[in-house]
């Protein structure tokens, strides 16, 4: 069977609405990392490494609940709360890798499979500056190759700019050839804010890294500075600022009853 894993590059959008409008887009690049393909991966890759340093990285402690080397027990952990099976589990995070040891994901995306490829759950992990994380997890409806869409309330934190009291409408299409991930924030008067990475495949490869490496230097470095450029930008519009209203726990989770609604691409 042909691995899983894989590189997207693409671009990052935010579009807000109001109170003042703003615009942003940077080209970035994502990893599709099938974490039973972690072992694999640390020992065949020379630019790539698991829970270890090296040019490219991938630490277990910086998802989930912090646990060094139990990150698919925690999925497994949070799906069985929400009443989702496990049985075969397969999970495929999508999220910026270290790069020379630095890396912030304001968004990790678990993709969570049965033994047929089923997609069975989708989980968000939020993360933001003040070291808080939290996860989203929502239901599938076991289908695969198609436009999924949910919602949910928003639970933690995430910028002086947005207001707590909003809900998150998610459109995803799943890894395959390209992958999207869509959000539309809302307030009681309706979307304001509009966010969209959309990236194209390649295969996870050190040529692929190498690759990557030179056309995005230093882009977990870049994903940081851009977040305090585009504050002060925000500042500078005087858009309002909303103080941090700090999370009961820096590591929470949210199971989102309802089912999600998947289209044929």
């Amino acid at each position: 069977m042909s691995p899983t894993s894989s590189i997207y590059a693409g671009t990052v959008v935010h579009t807000r609405l109001r109170p003042k409008r703003h615009n942003l887009r940077y080209s970035v690049f994502s990893l599709l990392l099938d974490l039973d393909e972690l072992p694999v991966l640390d020992r065949s890759l020379g630019l790539f490494s698991v829970n270890r340093r090296g040019l490219f990285s991938f630490w277990q402690k910086d998802h989930g609940d912090g646990t060094p080397n139990g990150l698919k027990q925690w999925v497994a952990g949070q799906l069985s709360n929400a009443g989702i099976t496990t049985d075969g589990l397969n999970v495929r995070v999508l999220c910026y890798p270290r790069i020379f040891g630095y890396v912030f994901n304001p968004l990790t995306v678990y993709f969570c499979y049965g033994p047929e490829n089923d997609l069975r759950a989708v989980i968000y992990e939020v993360c933001n500056t003040f070291h808080e994380r939290h996860a989203y997890i929502i239901p599938a409806d076991g289908e695969d190759g198609g436009q999924i869409s949910h919602s949910c309330n928003k639970d933690l934190y995430v910028s002086p700019f947005v207001p707590m009291n909003c809900r998150y409408d998610f459109s995803v299409r799943t890894p395959a050839e390209q992958v999207r991930i869509a959000i539309k924030e809302s307030d009681a008067d309706g979307m304001f804010l509009y966010a969209m990475f959309q990236g194209r495949h390649s295969p996870l490869t050190d040529r692929g890294l190498a690759k990557a490496f030179l056309r995005y230097p230093l882009m977990t470095l870049k994903v940081t500075a851009a977040i305090h450029w585009e504050a002060l930008r925000l500042w500078l519009k005087r858009v309002p600022v909303h103080r941090h209203a700090r999370a009961a726990s820096p590591r929470a989770s949210t199971i989102v009853a309802h089912r999600t609604r998947t289209e044929t691409r």
